[in-house]
């Protein structure tokens, strides 16, 4: 009785399952044909990028001269044109063609700031959102991702039809992010309060396991994986484990432009300075930066040497960006430093190249730097 009973019941629930997964399956077929009817009923609209981004854009152009290249940006403030002259007066680089721009609305699900707890896993999420918006505003024939979102990689593959590239900078995930949390080490991505209860710990290990199980799932959907170093190829094989379709593609220095500068130049003895360029994110670590230098200036109070200057140079994104340099500030009025500590944000790459030039010393304190360009 109790076998009939269960053929009874097993019976119409796997018809019923069945019928739930040729829903389902239906129901996506049907997404993506919608959103390829879409495909070339949409206009261009504004983005950024950093340097990789407009060179890429600039040798796609110069290669294939029939590619319309399309930028998706969350930059509403700004004109097309206008993202375009800030990448030359910021890299100097001067593109070919005009390019499109795709303006979003809802950037703001992918800053850290909307989520305080599961940031990793909250802004992987929120991208996949703002990659949907993307997709209904313009579908690609090509999508390449170079901004670290990897979740949105099989939404554009999958329901958008499209072949889907990146390019890596640094993994959202790493194994040594796991060994950090793994050993109790507190980082700035790894609270006091988390190293100190084993209990904590080991709950965001399995946390961390879970999203480097999942990332890996969503890099691996990549027709090409494109990475910046060596340290981020060890990774990216690591997780995604798509070897076949991963190489190294070295971020694009310009070099010659400071190859113009001369090695032997007569130096002023009267200040000497330290220069630092990096984004002012929080693994770039200006804190220590600027409680070194101040420990250099009161040794330094002892002798007669020349003044010292500190000169941090970086891109702030966004509000906590910003924040975080006034946060820098106070540190450097409560070491007494501020007179000798200068701010200098998103500065034309002329005046980049005149303090390098200066420079007596470069400083650069990440700790598992991926590629120092600075």
């Amino acid at each position: 009785a109790c076998f009939r009973l269960l053929c009874s019941l097993l019976i119409p629930a796997l018809f019923l399952s069945g019928i739930l997964c040729v829903c389902l399956v239906v129901l996506l077929w049907g997404i993506r044909l919608w959103i390829q009817q879409k495909k070339n009923q949409l206009t261009s609209a504004g983005g950024g990028g950093e340097r990789v981004l407009w060179c890429a854009i600039r040798t796609l152009q110069k290669k294939y001269r029939n590619v319309t290249c399309v930028v998706y940006t969350g930059d509403r403030d700004a004109t097309g044109e206008e993202i375009v002259e800030g990448a030359f007066r910021r890299f100097n680089i001067k593109l070919i063609h005009p390019v499109k721009f795709v303006f979003l609305e809802k950037r703001y699900l992918v800053e850290a700031s909307l989520y305080p707890h599961f940031t990793l896993l909250g802004q992987s999420l929120g991208s996949v959102f703002l990659g949907w918006e993307a997709l209904l505003k313009c579908v690609p024939d090509i999508y390449i991702d170079s901004m670290g979102y990897a979740f949105t990689l099989p939404l554009f593959k999958y329901l958008g039809g499209c072949r889907v590239g990146c390019y890596v900078h640094y993994p959202t995930i790493s194994t040594d992010m796991l060994s950090v949390v793994r050993n109790q080490d507190t980082r700035f991505n790894n609270a006091a309060f988390i190293t100190n209860s084993p209990l904590f710990s080991k709950f965001k290990l399995v946390y961390y396991y879970f999203f480097a199980f999942m990332y890996g799932l969503v890099g691996s959907c990549s027709d090409v994986i494109m990475v910046n170093s060596s340290w981020t190829l060890n990774h990216i094989l690591s997780l995604w484990r798509a070897g076949a379709c991963t190489s190294v593609v070295y971020p694009p220095c310009d070099v010659q432009t400071f190859l113009d500068i001369p090695l032997e130049e007569e130096k002023s003895t009267t200040e000497y300075s330290i220069v630092s360029v990096s984004q002012f994110r929080p693994e770039k670590d200006h804190p220590l930066q600027i409680r070194a230098f101040a420990k250099l200036l009161n040794k330094k109070r002892l002798g007669q040497q020349p003044s010292l200057k500190l000169i941090l140079i970086g891109g702030c994104r966004n509000q906590q960006d910003e924040e975080r340099v006034n946060n820098l500030k106070r540190l450097c009025e409560e070491l007494g430093v501020s007179n000798n500590v200068t701010f200098r944000i998103n500065i034309p790459f002329e005046e980049l190249k005149r303090h390098l030039a200066e420079a007596t010393i470069g400083l650069h304190t990440m700790w598992n730097e991926h590629f120092g360009i600075g």
